[in-house]
C-alpha cells in the first residue's frame, strides 16, 4: 500500500539524474526523497539493453523496499529501455521517464532544424524512433541525431571544465551548428552539468543565441501531476523534504 509519507525513489546510472533532482526539490519541496546512483555500472548508454532492463528492475525492488510511493528513472537509456516493463510490472507505483525534450524543440526552432545530443543507446531505441518520426511529419522539423559516446562518462568522473570535455562537445556539437541547428536537445540527464561548455563552444562558431532543451523541469510537474492524481502529494506543508543522496552501487556492493 503506497503511503503519502513516503519518500520517492529517483535512479540514474550515475551523478546525471541530480539535474533532475533538483528540479523535483523545487517544485515538492515538502518531499522526501532517495537518490540512487549506480555508479558501478555507469554509464548505461554503452550496455546493452538486457542489461539495462536488469538493473532497473534491481534498483526498483531496491527501492521499493524502502516504501518509495513513486519513482524516477532519472535516465533517458534506462527509459528508453525499460520504463515500459517497469510499469507492466508495478502498474500501481506512479513511474515518471525522461525523454529527450522533441516537442519542446519543435516549438522553438526557427530554423527547423533540431539537434539531438543523445547516448548511442538512447537513440537507437524504438521508443525514441517512433516519437522522433511522428513529430517530423507533424512539424516537418528535421531532427539531427547526435550521439555523444564518452561524454556521460567524463561529466560522471566530474570533468566539467577539462580540455577533454571541450573537445568531445566541439566534436559533437561542432557538426551540428554547422548543419544550422539552432536548438539543441540534451538528451541524457549528465549533459545540463555542462550547458555551460556547450554555450561556450556554441559561441565559438556564431553570435546567434542557440536553445538548448533540458527536460528535468517538465519531469519534476509530471511527477507532481501524478502524485495529485493518486492522492499522494506529501500532505506536511510546513517542514522542508529529506534527501538521501547518492546511493552509489559498486559492482561489489550491489552485483546483478
Amino acid at each position: 500500500m503506497l503511503s503519502s509519507s513516503g519518500p520517492i525513489g529517483v535512479f540514474d546510472s550515475g551523478v546525471g539524474g541530480l539535474s533532475v533532482l533538483r528540479h523535483i526539490r523545487t517544485q515538492l519541496p515538502t518531499e522526501n526523497l532517495i537518490y540512487f546512483a549506480d555508479s558501478g555500472y555507469a554509464p548505461y548508454g554503452d550496455k546493452p539493453e538486457e542489461f539495462v532492463i536488469e538493473r532497473s528492475f534491481k534498483i526498483a525492488g531496491f527501492l521499493l523496499e524502502r516504501d518509495i510511493k513513486a519513482l524516477v528513472v532519472a535516465c533517458n537509456t534506462a527509459t528508453a529501455a525499460a520504463i515500459h516493463l517497469l510499469r507492466d510490472n508495478y502498474p500501481d507505483l506512479p513511474i515518471v521517464g525522461v525523454e529527450p525534450g522533441l516537442k519542446p524543440a519543435a516549438t522553438k526552432t526557427i530554423t527547423g532544424i533540431v539537434g539531438v545530443m543523445a547516448t548511442e543507446r538512447t537513440l537507437a531505441s524504438n521508443k525514441f524512433h517512433v516519437l522522433h518520426q511522428l513529430l517530423n511529419n507533424q512539424t516537418g522539423v528535421h531532427f539531427i541525431m547526435q550521439p555523444c559516446p564518452g561524454m556521460a562518462d567524463l561529466i560522471e568522473h566530474a570533468e566539467l571544465d577539462s580540455e577533454a570535455i571541450f573537445s568531445l562537445v566541439r566534436r559533437y556539437l561542432g557538426p551540428l551548428l554547422e548543419q544550422k541547428a539552432d536548438t539543441i536537445v540534451l538528451g541524457c540527464t549528465h549533459y545540463p552539468f555542462i550547458r555551460h561548455v556547450i554555450e561556450k563552444v556554441a559561441a565559438e562558431y556564431s553570435n546567434r543565441t542557440l536553445n538548448i532543451i533540458d527536460t528535468g523541469y517538465a519531469v519534476a510537474r509530471q511527477l507532481k501531476h501524478l502524485l495529485d492524481i493518486y492522492g499522494l502529494n506529501c500532505r506536511k506543508k510546513i517542514r522542508k523534504g529529506q534527501c538521501v543522496h547518492s546511493l552509489q552501487a559498486t559492482r561489489k556492493q550491489f552485483r546483478a
